[in-house]
């Protein structure tokens, strides 16, 4: 088994009503339980935005600077995202496209290394 991230920008998220996004979350939590129900769900978080960001920080002179808020010149945002235990590609692929579905909002898969997956296992935290 190996972890993946499957991530939506809230920048590739149209703007959605109130209802929209209610309609939204249940079918991605359907999404969500069933992944539960087959033992592959390690994580997930939909209500990222720009505006849950808390501060930002860049090095300036080897030291860390720190700024309220998101970066401003930054354009896009993390709006969400699961993390996910599978045996291989195929498999990601399959729960990110039920995602999509869910949404109806494009979404990237990532591989984490095969070391986080072994720190992961040896903390008893997948």
């Amino acid at each position: 088994m190996a972890l993946y991230l499957i991530a939506f920008n809230d920048e590739w998220v149209p703007e959605q009503t109130l209802e929209q996004l209610q309609d939204k979350s249940k079918a991605s939590n359907a999404v969500l339980d069933e992944m539960k129900e087959q033992g592959v769900f390690v994580f997930a978080e939909g209500g990222i935005d720009a505006s849950t960001a808390i501060c930002s920080v860049e090095l300036v002179d080897g030291a860390p600077v720190f700024s309220d808020g998101p970066y401003t010149e930054t354009k896009e945002h993390l709006g969400g995202f699961t993390v996910i235990d599978v045996p291989d590609d195929e498999a990601a692929r399959y729960w990110a496209g039920r995602i999509t579905q869910a949404l109806d909002w494009p979404q990237e898969v990532h591989r984490f290394p095969s070391d986080v997956k072994e720190i992961t296992d040896r903390l008893g935290l997948s």
